[in-house]
């Protein structure tokens, strides 16, 4: 084979990704914060655009009310920016091609209008059940210092006055984030009282909630939260103690030292990162604002349900037309003209990638509201599995693209305010075949803890027998990552909260 210089033509495809793609791609995964931080430095530096009215297209008119008149130099301002817009520029499309890269051209058709109105025959929302719905509050209000959250506790659980008094000192003496930072010798010395005195008070403290409070050290809070929690076994307790080989990665070292598999360290390890670090940072009284839902679902009059935009949530923007004309008349040489159809061209863009947005967030909410029929009528126990790949294949877009609308999006419905991501969890196997989304298994967990004695606090071995006696096949960590994650403590914690709910 001769080697040599040779020219070759090669063909291939690629998707150039334009600044107002790149735009475009931004807005769709953006929250209405950040959209409104974008539309403001838009009105600054683009002097065509202004916030505009919102109003009803020409032809959706009320019965008896004409549309209203265009005045003709409208008429005219709209012909020239078409006309403007139009040269050598190509069509603006963002659909699904379009806003995901990694969606080919014939994968399918481009994201539609998205209309999410009446759909299906879906019953009424019905009586609204607090027992099914997650503890989500759309307003936090400002809330007690760890200090004083832990000082309430201290009656009850105190043996004595002088040890609650101990106690009160070494709260005094806890940082923000919950670790004690004094000396107990010293502390000892300085209240005239035995070690074991200042030691007993501590104890005292590490009881309390949160889990992990009067920690002296990084280990020991994980330690305490590990016991509550009942996973402290010898393995998790080498992990815990060897907190520095797990920041510097070292796996293997590790997994000999706990003398586990691959599969086991893994769960250990999610354990471990499970744990609050911080536990006293939960508390402060800081002020969250208020959630502004994205997409409005009410019960419509078909027995369905009404789909969507919070058209309040975001300002409409529009071309000043009037203003346009005015500058089209001054603009002589070619550099005005060049600028001005710039700002045309951006203005006119940011528009129409605004109002796309808008419709593929209509057309997710629409097909998340179409699977989880169950939870508007009968609540999170009705919820099914759903992941993200099922609603883009329904939808015909890719499942980033479905990822980038669930971001930071709400959904406000009879039921509450709910982050669209809520709505997709993993599922767990069933008698009946069909599963059951993770949600569902957390509330009838927390449905069964709720009524539970205190004299029959249940295990979390007791609620794995409950719900496989129910048709759900759960490992007994499973249902305790599903216990924490909904925020209830172990069968130890309750039986203590519960003792001191019936003596208050």
């Amino acid at each position: 084979m001769a080697l040599g210089p040779r020219l070759d033509l090669r063909q291939s495809q690629s998707l150039v990704m334009t600044p107002q793609l790149q735009q475009a791609i931004r807005l769709l995964a953006a929250s209405n914060l950040e959209i409104e931080a974008h539309i403001s430095e838009a009105l600054d530096n683009n002097p065509l655009l202004e916030i505009g009215e919102i109003r009803q297209e020409r032809g959706d008119a009320p019965d008896g009310d004409a549309p209203e008149p265009v005045a003709p130099e409208e008429r005219e301002a709209d012909a020239l920016m078409r006309d403007g817009a139009a040269q050598g520029e190509t069509p603006l499309d963002i659909g699904a091609t379009a806003l995901d890269p990694e969606r080919a051209p014939g994968d399918g058709p481009a994201s539609g209008s998205g209309e999410g109105g009446d759909w299906g025959e879906a019953a009424s929302a019905g009586a609204v059940s607090s027992a099914d719905l997650p503890d989500l509050e759309n307003r936090s209000d400002e809330g007690p210092t760890l200090a004083q959250h832990l000082t309430e506790q201290l009656g009850a659980e105190a043996y004595s006055q002088k040890e609650a008094i101990i106690a009160a000192r070494i709260i005094g003496d806890l940082d923000e984030a919950g670790y004690y930072v004094g000396n107990l010798t010293s502390l000892a010395r300085e209240l005239g009282i035995a070690d074991y005195e200042a030691e007993d008070a501590l104890l005292l403290v590490q009881s309390l909630d949160p889990t992990g409070v009067g920690a002296r050290s990084l280990s020991e809070c994980i330690m305490l939260q590990a016991k509550e929690a009942d996973r402290l076994d010898p393995c998790m307790e080498r992990l815990i103690d060897n907190l520095e080989l797990v920041a510097k990665g070292e796996i293997a070292r590790l997994k000999r030292m706990c003398q586990v598999d691959d599969e086991d360290f893994a769960d250990m390890l999610a354990e471990l990162r499970s744990y609050d670090p911080k536990p006293g940072h939960a508390f402060g009284g800081s002020v969250e604002a208020a959630i502004v839902p994205d997409v409005l679902i009410t019960p419509s009059a078909k027995n369905g349900w009404d789909i969507r935009i919070n058209e309040d949530s975001l300002p409409r923007l529009i071309v000043n037309r009037s203003y346009y004309l005015e500058l089209k008349d001054g603009a002589q040489d070619k550099e005005s003209q060049a600028w001005l159809k710039e700002h045309l061209t951006d203005a006119n863009w940011l528009i129409k990638a605004l109002d796309q947005r808008q419709k593929t967030i209509l057309k997710v909410a629409g097909e998340v509201v179409k699977r989880q029929e169950g939870f508007f009528k009968e609540g999170v126990t009705a919820m099914k599995p759903l992941i993200l790949r099922d609603v883009a294949d329904a939808i015909e877009m890719h499942e980033s693209t479905v990822s980038r609308v669930t971001n930071s999006k709400y959904l406000s419905c009879p039921r509450g305010t709910f982050e669209l991501k809520y709505f997709f969890s993993s599922g767990v196997a069933a008698a009946d075949g069909e599963g059951a989304s993770s949600e569902a298994i957390k509330a009838r967990i927390k449905a069964l803890i709720d009524a539970e004695d205190v004299k029959q606090i249940l295990s979390d071995q007791k609620l794995v027998d409950i719900l496989k006696e129910e048709g759900f096949d759960l490992a007994r960590r499973t249902v305790a990552k599903y216990r924490e994650a909904i925020g209830l403590g172990s069968s130890a914690q309750r039986r203590r909260e519960k003792k001191m709910r019936d003596l208050g």
